[in-house]
Formats: structure tokens, sequence, C-alpha cells
């Protein structure tokens, strides 16, 4: 097999700088935690499997592929399309949420503009 020492090292600095990140941005409070375990435990697994080698080396095996780092892409590309669907599902959520929301305003904004208009009349 290749020399893939590189590549292993990336993965572990990629994986550490993705966690600090995170947290920063959890601090800021521009990422909710929700959401932040989700990329915290991404980091870690990143850095575990540049790690333990072995785990990446027998996943590769399994699915027979040559180059072992190439199973790291595999896993990322699947986890992106996993992520791609919570946010299509979120997302999805989010849209009907404002349907009713913009309903609702509209009902009560027809609900003050006859009020108004009943104590226009009540004046008279």
């Amino acid at each position: 097999m290749a020399n893939s020492g590189p590549v292993y090292y990336l993965t572990f600095f990629l994986g550490l700088g993705l966690g600090l990140v995170v947290l920063e941005l959890v601090r800021r409070r521009w990422l909710r935690e929700r959401y932040a375990l989700l990329w915290l435990l991404t980091g870690l697994s990143l850095m575990l499997f540049s790690w333990k080698r072995s785990l990446v080396e027998g996943l590769a095996r399994t699915l027979g592929i040559y180059y072992a780092p190439s199973a790291l892409f595999l896993l990322g590309f699947f986890f992106l399309l996993l992520l791609n669907l919570q946010y299509a599902v979120a997302l999805s959520r989010q849209s009907e949420m404002v349907v009713r929301l913009a309903q609702e305003v509209a009902l009560l904004r027809q609900e003050i503009l006859e009020l108004r208009a009943e104590g226009r009349r009540g004046k008279e």
C-alpha cells in the first residue's frame, strides 16, 4: 500500500480544527448546541479514524477499496448526504411554520381592523 501517513495527519488536524471551530461558533451563539453535537462527533470521528488506522483499513478491506484513505472520503460523502437530508427536513418544517405564522398574522390583522371599525362606529 502507498505511504498514506500525510493523509491521516491531515485528517487528524482537520478533525481537531473542526472541533475548535464548532466550539467557537457555539460560544459566539452562531451555532446551536443541537447542531454542534453532530459536528463535534464528526470531528472526533475524523480524529479517531486517523489515530486508529486499523479501523479505516478494515473498512476499506470490507468494502473492497484498495487505498484505505479513500474510505474516509466515502464516509464523508455519506455524511454530507445525510446532512443534506436532515437540512431538507428542517427546511420543510420551517417553511410550513412560516406559512402558518403568515396566516395567523393575516387573521389577527383582519381582526384588529374589524375591531377598529367597530370602535369607530360605536363612537359615532
